[in-house]
């Protein structure tokens, strides 16, 4: 089996893969923590996660991980020597030789984009971008002939309404649920309107735009935690495809093993 590990700074997702399988067996997640305390509760969370699965650590031959949480490296690396006896394989820019990075500074790419990049590379081979809900909602562009073009950012949804409730004396935190109305007529539907009704549009603005300045009937995939509560834009995406990083990882670790 493979273990594929994404580090991001909200969730440490995890993804396991039977030998020769396309996609995961099991998918969870963990809140990331990068505390004192993150190296047991790792360690605890993983192994009772392997454990209520009936899996044994020796059935795991193979450890990939991106990360864009630093300060876990050194936790997930020990980790992995104690639990499966060997070390990850950790994600870098250019790991993967059949994406050509087109941007100024590859070591400025966070691997988790770069992930996305090389599953839906994989996958489509022709011109597409990869919209990623997360911490950061993030557009990364890719063509059909596997060149990474650049990335676009923005506040994640639950980043913004967490700046709202942060920055401000009298507004409340609320759950990222669609309102019934553009109008709010409360503090929570007001802030639900602004932010992901006015996400939506961002959305589709930004789709229209790289479209507008690259050409080409780019098709969007549209991935990460997030990527459904905006339902009105299924229409948008050629796909929804909520473990597209977690694919990436497999795909890198499969052709790192073969070459």
């Amino acid at each position: 089996m493979m273990l594929a590990i994404d580090i991001g700074n909200s969730n440490v997702t995890f993804g396991l893969y039977p030998s020769g399988a396309a996609a995961p067996e099991q998918v969870w997640r963990l809140p990331t923590k990068s505390d004192g305390e993150s190296a047991v509760f790792y360690h605890m969370q993983l192994s009772n996660a392997l454990l209520e699965r009936s899996i044994s650590a020796a059935e795991v031959g193979q450890v990939v991980i991106s990360t864009v949480v630093p300060d876990l490296r050194t936790v997930f690396t020990a980790l992995c020597s104690r639990l499966f006896f060997k070390p990850p394989l950790w994600v870098d820019a250019e790991i993967y030789p059949r994406l050509k990075l087109r941007i100024d500074r590859p070591d400025e790419l966070g691997t988790d984009l770069y992930a996305n990049a090389v599953a839906a590379y994989y996958r489509y081979r022709q011109d597409c971008i990869v919209v990623d809900f997360g911490t950061a909602l993030t557009f990364t562009v890719i063509n059909a002939e596997g060149q990474l073009l650049g990335v676009s950012i923005a506040p994640g949804l639950k980043t913004a309404i967490g700046a709202l409730f942060q920055k401000t004396a009298q507004l409340p935190e609320v759950p990222l649920e669609l309102p019934p109305s553009a109008v709010g007529t409360n503090t929570v539907g007001a802030i639900q309107s602004g932010v992901l009704l006015g996400y939506i549009g961002l959305v589709r603005h930004m789709l229209a735009a790289i479209r507008a300045e690259l050409g080409g009937q780019y098709i969007a995939i549209a991935t990460g935690g997030l990527s459904a509560i905006l339902h009105p834009l299924s229409g948008d995406f050629h796909e929804v495809a909520p473990n597209l990083t977690l694919d990436g990882l497999r795909i890198i670790a499969a052709e790192a093993a073969e070459g």
